[in-house]
Protein backbone atom coordinates (compact mmCIF):
# COMPACT_ATOMS: atom_id res chain seq x y z
CA UNK A 1 0.00 0.00 0.00
CA UNK A 2 1.30 3.66 -0.87
CA UNK A 3 2.30 6.02 1.42
CA UNK A 4 -0.73 8.36 2.39
CA UNK A 5 0.44 11.49 2.25
CA UNK A 6 -1.58 15.52 2.78
CA UNK A 7 -0.26 18.40 0.91
CA UNK A 8 -1.00 21.79 1.86
CA UNK A 9 -1.91 24.66 -0.16
CA UNK A 10 -2.04 28.40 0.15
CA UNK A 11 -4.05 29.47 -2.69
CA UNK A 12 -3.50 28.99 -6.72
CA UNK A 13 -1.06 31.69 -8.17
CA UNK A 14 2.41 32.58 -7.16
CA UNK A 15 1.74 36.07 -6.54
CA UNK A 16 -0.27 35.44 -3.91
CA UNK A 17 -1.65 31.35 -3.51
CA UNK A 18 0.63 28.22 -4.29
CA UNK A 19 2.59 28.12 -6.92
CA UNK A 20 1.06 26.31 -9.45
CA UNK A 21 4.00 24.64 -11.34
CA UNK A 22 5.69 23.76 -7.88
CA UNK A 23 2.41 22.22 -6.45
CA UNK A 24 1.94 20.00 -9.59
CA UNK A 25 5.48 19.22 -9.56
CA UNK A 26 4.77 17.59 -5.91
CA UNK A 27 1.76 15.69 -7.38
CA UNK A 28 3.24 14.32 -9.90
CA UNK A 29 6.22 13.58 -7.96
CA UNK A 30 3.81 11.55 -5.48
CA UNK A 31 1.82 10.00 -7.91
CA UNK A 32 4.78 8.10 -9.51
CA UNK A 33 5.99 7.19 -5.50
CA UNK A 34 2.72 5.40 -5.84
CA UNK A 35 1.59 7.35 -2.10
CA UNK A 36 -2.18 8.13 -1.94
CA UNK A 37 -2.85 11.96 -2.02
CA UNK A 38 -5.17 14.06 -0.12
CA UNK A 39 -5.03 17.98 -0.67
CA UNK A 40 -5.84 20.21 2.46
CA UNK A 41 -5.86 24.32 2.62
CA UNK A 42 -7.26 26.44 5.35
CA UNK A 43 -10.46 28.19 4.87
CA UNK A 44 -9.39 31.58 5.37
CA UNK A 45 -9.61 34.80 3.28
CA UNK A 46 -6.78 35.64 1.35
CA UNK A 47 -4.17 38.45 2.31
CA UNK A 48 -4.48 39.95 -1.11
CA UNK A 49 -5.46 39.04 -4.62
CA UNK A 50 -2.89 39.90 -7.27
CA UNK A 51 -3.65 40.34 -10.63
CA UNK A 52 -0.69 37.81 -12.30
CA UNK A 53 -0.95 39.87 -15.94
CA UNK A 54 -0.19 43.75 -14.29
CA UNK A 55 1.66 42.19 -11.03
CA UNK A 56 -0.16 44.53 -8.55
CA UNK A 57 -2.74 43.96 -6.24
CA UNK A 58 -6.69 44.36 -6.90
CA UNK A 59 -9.56 45.20 -4.40
CA UNK A 60 -10.74 41.80 -4.95
CA UNK A 61 -11.47 39.50 -1.66
CA UNK A 62 -10.83 35.73 -2.66
CA UNK A 63 -10.85 32.55 -0.20
CA UNK A 64 -7.82 30.49 0.17
CA UNK A 65 -9.78 26.91 0.23
CA UNK A 66 -11.95 28.04 -2.86
CA UNK A 67 -8.87 28.87 -4.57
CA UNK A 68 -6.96 25.84 -3.88
CA UNK A 69 -9.74 23.68 -5.15
CA UNK A 70 -8.43 25.11 -8.66
CA UNK A 71 -5.28 23.06 -8.51
CA UNK A 72 -7.04 20.36 -6.24
CA UNK A 73 -9.52 19.60 -9.44
CA UNK A 74 -12.28 20.06 -6.81
CA UNK A 75 -10.95 17.44 -4.63
CA UNK A 76 -10.10 19.25 -1.28
CA UNK A 77 -10.80 19.50 2.59
CA UNK A 78 -10.71 22.30 5.08
CA UNK A 79 -6.88 22.40 6.64
CA UNK A 80 -8.67 21.92 9.92
CA UNK A 81 -10.28 18.94 9.04
CA UNK A 82 -7.17 17.30 8.49
CA UNK A 83 -6.05 14.42 11.23
CA UNK A 84 -2.35 13.51 11.32
CA UNK A 85 -3.36 10.03 12.35
CA UNK A 86 -4.79 9.75 8.73
CA UNK A 87 -1.31 10.38 6.73
CA UNK A 88 2.07 9.11 6.75
CA UNK A 89 3.27 12.83 5.90
CA UNK A 90 2.89 16.17 4.79
CA UNK A 91 3.99 18.60 2.01
CA UNK A 92 3.94 21.77 1.46
CA UNK A 93 4.30 23.62 -1.87
CA UNK A 94 5.95 27.15 -1.86
CA UNK A 95 4.16 30.50 -3.41
CA UNK A 96 4.08 34.14 -1.96
CA UNK A 97 0.81 32.62 -0.63
CA UNK A 98 2.73 30.60 2.10
CA UNK A 99 4.13 33.90 3.13
CA UNK A 100 1.14 36.14 3.06
CA UNK A 101 -1.83 33.23 4.01
CA UNK A 102 -0.10 30.28 5.91
CA UNK A 103 2.21 33.01 7.65
CA UNK A 104 3.05 36.90 8.09
CA UNK A 105 6.51 36.23 6.32
CA UNK A 106 5.62 38.30 3.48
CA UNK A 107 5.19 41.56 5.74
CA UNK A 108 7.25 40.60 9.08
CA UNK A 109 9.68 38.48 8.05
CA UNK A 110 11.02 36.52 10.63
CA UNK A 111 8.89 38.30 13.37
CA UNK A 112 5.86 36.66 11.58
CA UNK A 113 2.98 34.63 13.01
CA UNK A 114 1.89 31.33 11.40
CA UNK A 115 -1.65 30.50 11.20
CA UNK A 116 -2.76 28.68 13.93
CA UNK A 117 -3.97 25.42 11.50
CA UNK A 118 -0.95 25.33 9.67
CA UNK A 119 1.15 25.46 13.28
CA UNK A 120 -0.94 22.98 14.87
CA UNK A 121 -0.50 20.76 11.71
CA UNK A 122 3.18 20.76 11.54
CA UNK A 123 3.37 20.32 15.21
CA UNK A 124 1.20 17.34 15.02
CA UNK A 125 3.11 15.67 12.14
CA UNK A 126 6.62 16.43 14.36
CA UNK A 127 5.20 15.22 17.23
CA UNK A 128 4.28 11.92 15.26
CA UNK A 129 7.69 11.59 14.23
CA UNK A 130 6.11 11.18 10.92
CA UNK A 131 8.32 13.69 7.61
CA UNK A 132 7.68 17.15 6.42
CA UNK A 133 8.36 18.46 3.13
CA UNK A 134 8.56 21.80 1.90
CA UNK A 135 9.66 23.46 -1.00
CA UNK A 136 10.53 26.96 -2.24
CA UNK A 137 9.99 29.74 0.37
CA UNK A 138 7.57 27.19 2.86
CA UNK A 139 10.73 26.39 4.30
CA UNK A 140 10.65 29.23 6.77
CA UNK A 141 7.35 27.44 8.44
CA UNK A 142 9.82 25.03 9.93
CA UNK A 143 12.65 27.78 10.90
CA UNK A 144 9.56 29.19 12.82
CA UNK A 145 8.00 26.60 14.39
CA UNK A 146 10.80 24.45 15.23
CA UNK A 147 13.80 26.48 16.47
CA UNK A 148 16.74 24.55 15.59
CA UNK A 149 15.87 22.61 13.10
CA UNK A 150 17.75 22.38 9.26
CA UNK A 151 16.35 23.68 5.96
CA UNK A 152 17.56 24.78 2.57
CA UNK A 153 16.08 28.15 0.17
CA UNK A 154 19.15 27.05 -2.02
CA UNK A 155 22.09 29.21 -1.61
CA UNK A 156 22.54 31.99 1.66
CA UNK A 157 24.31 34.42 -1.21
CA UNK A 158 23.01 35.41 -4.58
CA UNK A 159 25.43 33.08 -6.97
CA UNK A 160 25.40 34.58 -10.40
CA UNK A 161 22.11 36.66 -10.12
CA UNK A 162 20.47 33.15 -9.39
CA UNK A 163 19.36 33.50 -5.84
CA UNK A 164 17.87 37.07 -5.74
CA UNK A 165 16.04 36.39 -2.01
CA UNK A 166 19.26 34.71 -0.61
CA UNK A 167 18.81 37.17 2.41
CA UNK A 168 16.01 35.09 3.83
CA UNK A 169 18.98 32.12 4.68
CA UNK A 170 20.15 35.00 7.00
CA UNK A 171 16.69 34.97 8.32
CA UNK A 172 16.67 31.50 9.11
CA UNK A 173 19.82 31.47 10.87
CA UNK A 174 18.85 34.75 13.12
CA UNK A 175 15.46 32.53 14.30
CA UNK A 176 18.13 29.95 15.52
CA UNK A 177 17.94 27.36 13.07
CA UNK A 178 20.74 25.89 10.34
CA UNK A 179 20.56 26.99 6.55
CA UNK A 180 22.67 24.27 4.53
CA UNK A 181 23.04 25.88 0.83
CA UNK A 182 21.56 23.63 -1.75
CA UNK A 183 21.43 24.05 -5.75
CA UNK A 184 17.95 23.42 -7.25
CA UNK A 185 18.52 19.95 -8.07
CA UNK A 186 18.74 18.88 -4.70
CA UNK A 187 17.15 18.83 -1.34
CA UNK A 188 18.44 19.08 2.29
CA UNK A 189 17.44 16.10 5.04
CA UNK A 190 16.83 16.78 8.90
CA UNK A 191 17.20 13.16 9.77
CA UNK A 192 16.37 14.36 13.45
CA UNK A 193 13.44 16.31 12.72
CA UNK A 194 12.38 14.76 9.71
CA UNK A 195 12.15 17.99 7.82
CA UNK A 196 12.78 17.85 4.09
CA UNK A 197 13.51 21.16 2.12
CA UNK A 198 14.18 22.19 -1.63
CA UNK A 199 14.61 25.49 -2.72
CA UNK A 200 12.29 24.96 -5.98
CA UNK A 201 12.01 28.92 -7.38
CA UNK A 202 13.97 30.42 -4.82
CA UNK A 203 16.69 30.10 -7.49
CA UNK A 204 16.08 31.09 -11.10
CA UNK A 205 16.25 27.79 -12.93
CA UNK A 206 14.76 25.88 -15.60
CA UNK A 207 11.91 24.42 -15.03
CA UNK A 208 12.90 21.17 -15.51
CA UNK A 209 15.51 21.67 -12.65
CA UNK A 210 12.71 22.73 -10.22
CA UNK A 211 11.11 19.84 -11.18
CA UNK A 212 14.28 17.12 -10.48
CA UNK A 213 14.55 19.26 -7.03
CA UNK A 214 11.43 18.78 -6.03
CA UNK A 215 11.44 15.42 -6.78
CA UNK A 216 14.58 14.68 -4.84
CA UNK A 217 12.00 16.30 -2.17
CA UNK A 218 9.35 14.04 -2.38
CA UNK A 219 11.23 10.75 -2.91
CA UNK A 220 13.07 11.57 0.85
CA UNK A 221 9.52 12.64 2.07
CA UNK A 222 8.75 8.92 0.98
CA UNK A 223 11.46 7.07 2.28
CA UNK A 224 11.06 8.42 5.78
CA UNK A 225 7.48 7.77 6.02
Amino acid sequence: MGKRVAVVLAGCGVFDGSEIHEASAVLVQLSRGGAEVKIFAPNIEQRDVVNHLKGSPTEEKRNVLVESARLARGNIQDLAELKVSEFDAVIFPGGFGVAKNLCSWAVDGKNCTVNEHVKSTLQAFHSAKKPIGLCCISPVLAAKVFPGCEVTVGQDKNVDGRFPDAETASAIAELGCKHVCKNVNESHVDKANKIVTTCAFMCKAPLHEIFDGIGTMVQEVLKLA
